[in-house]
């Protein structure tokens, strides 16, 4: 009996300390499978900070931009700048208010061979079907439909006001969609998901159709069918990049001359000026207000229904009454007569930007300047984002419209009698974020918008009694078949690829801060010391402590090697005897002076004069204060390849100055 009672009481024993052992193992597992997650989510997390702080410095840069035209057409514009205007293309020459539909129709012949979508207005929804099933195949709607359907959406936006305002009674729910930024994927799920826009599926679109995607066209084509079959079931709101000097830096305007070459100066033209008849928000049951941005301390509603909104061409460019002038055109020297021509062709071709818009000083027209409130009213709403501290400052971060706290929300609300703002201009991850207790939200709708497995895109169902319901999605098979790590590696990988480009392009000015802190010269820094002259250059609010060992060697002794920064990039190909600080800034501007570059390529064949070039660059580097000498420009001219006739292909010079990776290194290293 004894020994029985032994035997069990050992097999107890055992069965504890096992039990225990599954336990320990068990707990071991789950911390480390813990610790696995929250650093794959570090990861991710720094790596969308990181696309996010670029995406806001590009902004910056794009009204560094908006200022170097402004610049152009306020100091560089000849006396004969409006007869230049006159004879480019505008407005009343492609479809003016006298010109008819039927001689608009004579304009562009539709040849036999084509077998796309054949448009006739007004539209069905067999056309719209059309549309969808083209679009699907990759297919192009021809540019004489491209026109007329431009024409008629114009027509209708006319006669729309700025703010509308609908209700929920007549359908059960109305769908609002945020940003798709030319994601047609992401558009095509949402109508499979939602079903198609109708009188009983009304949609409310809250701007930014267009840039970064490269369907912005195809989009644009679809919401406007919609429009005109649906007005008063499909909504538009006018979003920050609605406007023509942001298409010419986030992809559309390239997009548009790829597709239609031969018709672009005419679809460009008018889109500007659809762009700019957009409503400006929409108010649902007269309690949710809905537009593209936010709002400041002094939106006025009742003010943005009643202002010209057309007037505002593009809200990056201030009117004429605020602009800053700073006349660097007098120290440059033009000692040539030929420089001279160069120079004021120069101004010509860079003020044709302007289309339809404000000109020079010869041929401004203040009736159609927009006054400083009523610019800076549509500024706020289509650039200001929402935070949790108090009060409203200025975006520092995107460099126009404003932040706004719950107290500026409340105040907004009381005033107006509202209970909700949806509003959209902010990537999310989720496709969608709460804020201000409640009363903010931030819709998203381009899922993958910075990598593929970045983000989630998402649309609101908004009910009678005006109860949110999310709805999220993501576009990519190739994402699903990713286990979670791949993905994370994949967004991590393109993230640190940017900011290496970055911190490159910044390479003077980054080695001048860290030789403030190594007095010795010794070409070592402290951990401290690097992250602050990383932060004070090029301010991107990034967690560069946490980023080191990704971007810089460490010596043994624990400091930095600073130089180890710019060890894995270089330009992709070498210029000789060109000073490397000019080769740096090329690179630093390429976007821009690409931008710059089509401009001046007035019949589109990409080639620009060895005098254009010469004087776009002075123009360019005298309004950035840059200091760079003539024996410095004449080496690099002297350094690019140009044909006999002295053109230099503007697209193979930039290439020159592209960034590229001599070492990848790992993104878990």
């Amino acid at each position: 009996m004894g020994s029985i009672i032994g035997t069990m009481g050992c097999s107890s024993s055992v069965a504890d300390r096992t039990s225990e052992k599954v336990i320990r193992s068990a707990i071991l597992i789950q911390n480390w499978y813990r610790f696995r997650m929250a650093r794959l989510e570090m990861r991710r997390r720094y790596s969308l900070s990181i696309f996010q702080s670029i995406e806001y410095a590009d902004e910056q840069d794009q009204l560094q931009l908006s200022n170097f035209f402004t610049f152009m057409l306020d100091h560089c514009t000849p006396s004969d700048a409006v007869s230049e205007i006159l004879a480019s293309p505008c407005i009343s020459q492609v479809v003016g208010e006298n010109l008819c539909l039927t001689e608009f129709e004579k304009k562009i012949d539709v040849p036999d061979s084509y077998y796309g979508p054949r448009l006739s207005v007004p539209l069905t929804i067999d056309d719209a079907n059309a549309l969808l099933h083209a679009f699907k195949s990759e297919q192009l709607l021809h540019a004489h439909y491209v026109l007329q359907l431009l024409y008629e959406t114009r027509r209708v936006l006319k006669e729309m006001p700025n703010i509308t305002r609908i209700s929920t009674s007549y359908s059960k729910e109305i769908t609002v969609c945020g940003d798709l930024h030319g994601n047609l994927d992401d558009l095509l799920l949402i109508f499979y998901k939602n079903g198609l826009p109708s009188e009983q599926n009304p949609y409310i679109f809250n701007g930014d159709f267009v840039d970064r995607g490269k369907n912005s066209m195809e989009i644009l084509i679809i919401l406007f069918a919609f429009l005109l079959i649906y007005p008063n079931n499909l909504h538009l709101n006018r979003g920050n990049h609605e406007d023509y000097i942001m298409n010419l830096r986030y992809g559309f305007t390239k997009e548009v001359s790829r597709k239609y070459k031969h018709h672009r100066d005419q679809i460009l033209c008018l889109l500007q000026d659809i762009f700019s008849w957009l409503p400006l928000a929409t108010i649902i049951d007269n309690k949710v207000l809905i537009l593209h941005g936010g709002i400041s301390d002094t939106t006025d509603l009742d003010f943005l229904n009643a202002l010209e909104r057309n007037k505002v061409k593009s809200v990056i460019q201030p009117p004429r009454s605020v602009r800053v002038r700073q006349d660097h055109v007098k120290n440059i020297p033009t000692t040539r007569p030929s420089e001279q021509i160069a120079n004021q062709n120069l101004a010509q071709k860079t003020q044709r930007i302007s289309l339809s818009g404000s000109t020079g000083p010869s041929g401004s027209n203040s009736s159609s300047d927009p006054s400083v409130k009523e610019w800076k009213q549509i500024l706020d709403i289509l650039w200001s984002d929402p935070r949790s501290q108090r009060g409203c400052t200025p975006n520092k971060s995107r460099g126009g419209g404003c932040y706004f706290g719950p107290d500026v929300t409340a105040k907004l609300f009381k005033k107006y009698n509202l209970k909700m703002l949806i509003r959209s201009h902010e990537f999310k991850t989720e496709g969608y974020d709460i804020s201000h207790n409640g009363k903010v939200i931030t819709i998203f709708s381009a899922s993958n918008y910075y990598e593929e497995g970045s983000n989630r895109g998402a649309y609101i169902k908004l009910n009678p009694e005006l109860i949110p319901r999310f709805v999220q999605y993501q576009v990519s098979e190739h994402t699903q078949r990713q286990n979670l790590h791949d993905r994370v590696g994949t967004i991590e990988s393109s993230a640190l690829k940017s900011l290496r480009e970055k911190i490159y392009a910044y390479k003077p000015q980054l080695t001048s801060a860290f030789a403030q802190y190594d007095l010795s010269g010794t070409g070592r820094i402290s951990v401290h010391d690097w992250a602050a002259a990383m932060e004070s250059v090029l301010q991107l609010g990034l967690p560069w402590r946490m980023l080191r060992s990704q971007l810089v060697q460490m010596t043994p002794d624990g400091e930095v090697d600073f130089m180890t920064c710019f060890y894995d990039l270089k330009i992709s190909q070498p210029v000789k005897e060109v000073q490397p600080a000019l080769v740096e800034t090329l690179c630093r501007y390429r976007k821009d002076l690409e931008i710059i570059f089509n401009i001046i390529d007035k019949d589109h064949s990409g080639l620009i004069s060895l005098e254009e070039f010469r004087h776009t660059w002075k123009l360019f580097t005298s309004h950035l204060g840059i200091d760079v000498t003539d024996e410095s420009l004449d080496k690099l001219v002297l350094s690019i390849d140009y044909n006999k006739d002295g053109y230099i292909d503007f697209n193979e010079f930039l290439e020159a100055f592209h960034v590229v990776h001599r070492l990848e290194r790992k993104a878990n290293s």
